[in-house]
């Protein structure tokens, strides 16, 4: 009886040997049969993980998507036939690498930034003609209305303007003062100057991110927090007329404020398109409506802020170092048509989706 036991422990232990060897055995064929094309294709993705698939030729790129192909016909055998595990977590993670060169996207941060600036910001403007008309409305509004009252009166002035930020040109400052403002010689310090573009960019910037912020209140605060700004710039301007200085003072404001406004317009405009969303949702749910919309209204608030950061070293730098009227008007005009030429005619050229690129 004992030995007749042993007898078939080691018959059971024979076919389980014969059985692990024959495994082995197709492992190794198998391996044998295809290892080639698993090398050819892990260099392939090797060099695309490094160099992206730009890297490569086009006979490469089409071995590349045939590897993958192969491997992933490969691997679904193995697992069918129940090959060796180390074979099969080889050709997984294969596969897995091949996939993201060949399906994923291939963009650098560089490629990013250039396709957003290119195609997404100017797309995103073209499709907001109704939220950019709501911004400029609101601020051209209350420039005519600030110009107009203060012009009757210039008591209204006070009304307007915050103390801080008139200081001493006021409507009782003398026209020789008011000029001195507009014509200043604080372009000899460069320290001065450079603290006074990043104060003129920290303030601007919370007024462009509060008017934007403030837009998915159905648009209301955003236009009127835009329109007092108008108001502002309008009671300005009706001060340094009535002293005779329109010309001068309409120099000095434009060489910044073609940009400066338009930004705050335009971040008036992107927080009206989530106005926009709340008020009149469409179809869609005023969440699904606020995804929708939000895609633009961003690329709108990147708009803002980039066109601010321009603005703040022109009114911080060249504003200061620059007197002359003429040249003040040629800058600050001559931005307004690049901003304009770019935001019309870039990415035209691409096939433009209606949808927000994401």
């Amino acid at each position: 009886m004992d030995i007749g036991i042993g007898d078939r422990r080691d018959m059971g232990g024979a076919v389980n040997v014969g059985v692990v060897q024959t495994d082995m055995l197709r492992s190794a064929r198998f391996r044998v049969e295809r290892e080639a094309h698993w090398r050819q294709l892990d260099d392939l993705v090797t060099r695309a993980e490094k160099g992206g698939a730009a890297a490569l030729g086009y006979d490469e790129v089409r071995n590349l998507a045939g590897g993958y192909r192969q491997a992933m016909n490969s691997l679904s055998v193995a697992r069918d036939i129940s090959l060796d595990r180390a074979l099969i977590a080889y050709l997984e993670s294969l596969c897995a690498r091949a996939y993201l060169v060949v399906y994923a996207p291939q963009e650098s941060l560089g490629g990013l930034l250039t396709r957003l600036l290119v195609q997404g910001i100017p797309q995103a403007v073209r499709r907001s003609a109704l939220p950019l008309f709501i911004g400029f409305l609101a601020l051209v509004l209350g420039a005519l209305a600030g110009y107009k009252l203060c012009n009757s009166d210039p008591s209204w002035f006070y009304a307007f303007v915050p103390p801080d930020l008139a200081d001493q040109r006021t409507p009782d400052a003398s026209a020789d003062y008011l000029r001195s403002t507009i014509y200043g010689n604080e372009g000899h310090d460069s320290d001065r100057l450079a603290a006074f573009s990043a104060f003129l960019f920290s303030h601007n910037t919370t007024i462009a991110v509060l008017i934007f912020t403030l837009g998915i209140f159905v648009s209301l605060p955003s236009f009127i927090l835009t329109f007092y700004n108008g108001l502002i710039l309008g009671a300005f301007f009706a001060m340094f007329a009535r002293k005779g200085l329109g010309y001068e003072v309409f120099g000095w404001l434009s060489i910044h404020g073609v940009t400066e406004l338009a930004a705050i317009a335009i971040a008036c405009a992107g927080g009206a398109r989530l106005g926009l969303a709340v008020l009149l949702p469409g179809e869609r749910t005023r969440r699904e409506a606020l995804r929708h919309q939000g895609h633009d209204a961003v690329k709108l608030a990147i708009l803002a802020a980039l066109m601010l950061i321009v603005a703040a070293f022109i009114e911080g730098f060249l504003r200061q170092l620059i007197q002359d009227p003429i040249w003040r008007l040629a800058i600050g005009w001559g931005m307004g048509l690049f901003w304009v030429g770019w935001l019309l005619f870039s990415g035209r050229d691409s096939k433009v989706s209606r949808e927000p690129v994401r």
